[in-house]
């Protein structure tokens, strides 16, 4: 089924209304400019047909002219070899041929009022089809920009996780360096000496410092990945 029934809902369309309301709005325009460019093929047709059959009537009507003179040429030689009723029976062809000529030219005005409305018709839908098309272009450089902009923001998303990934490999190769000098440290010491209060406070002062600073990496990497997917 069409998007349009007759003519009349094409001319008076409204194209973004009708963009607004459809699942698939690039493929609804495409719709759209194929409807209204059959149509356009058959209204041509109709005014072509229209205007042969004018043509036709023009050279009927000439035709007709061109008898009345005859008969009327020929009524003027019967009067000058004095054959009054030759003459008369040819001017009576003559007002047969005026007749039909008369009645043809009657036909003529439905005619050029029908082509007319063909023209008007053309000229509106080659209006409503330019209408359309640059729609459908301004919906395909949409597409393109929003398909580009998408891939650009998952790149930087990407991207954004990469560099946290490597921070957090960062971070903890700084706590596995930190514990393996803690660990080297007490392995040249005397195992049986007691630490001091200092060391004792110093040593939970650092391995506090590091457990903020890997908390704080991993709440970072986790809002970083909240916001990401708010956007999409």
């Amino acid at each position: 089924m069409g998007i349009f029934t007759r003519l009349t809902d094409i001319v008076n369309s409204n194209i973004n209304h009708i963009l607004d309301k459809a699942e698939d709005p690039a493929k609804m325009i495409r719709m759209m400019v194929q409807e209204m460019e059959d149509t356009l093929v058959e209204v041509r047709s109709s005014a072509a047909r229209v205007i042969a059959d004018r043509k036709e009537m023009e050279r009927n009507l000439v035709r007709l002219q061109d008898a009345q003179d005859e008969w009327y040429s020929k009524a003027e030689l019967a009067l000058n070899k004095n054959r009054e009723d030759l003459a008369n029976a040819a001017l009576i062809e003559r007002a047969k041929m005026a007749e039909l000529a008369e009645n043809l030219a009657e036909d003529r005005a439905p005619l050029d009022e029908a082509l007319k409305k063909y023209e008007s018709d053309i000229v509106s839908l080659e209006s409503k089809i330019k209408e359309a098309k640059q729609k459908q272009r301004s919906l395909v450089e949409r597409q393109e920009s929003a398909t580009s902009q998408l891939k650009v923001r998952q790149k930087l998303y990407d991207n954004r996780i990469g560099d946290v990934m490597v921070r957090f490999t960062q971070m903890e190769k700084r706590v596995d360096d930190t514990e393996s000098r803690v660990e080297a440290a007490d392995m040249g010491r005397d195992m049986s000496r007691e630490k001091s209060l200092s060391e004792e406070f110093s040593d939970l002062e650092s391995q506090q410092q590091v457990a903020d600073d890997l908390a704080g990496l991993k709440a970072k990497m986790a809002k970083a990945k909240k916001s990401e997917a708010n956007k999409k």
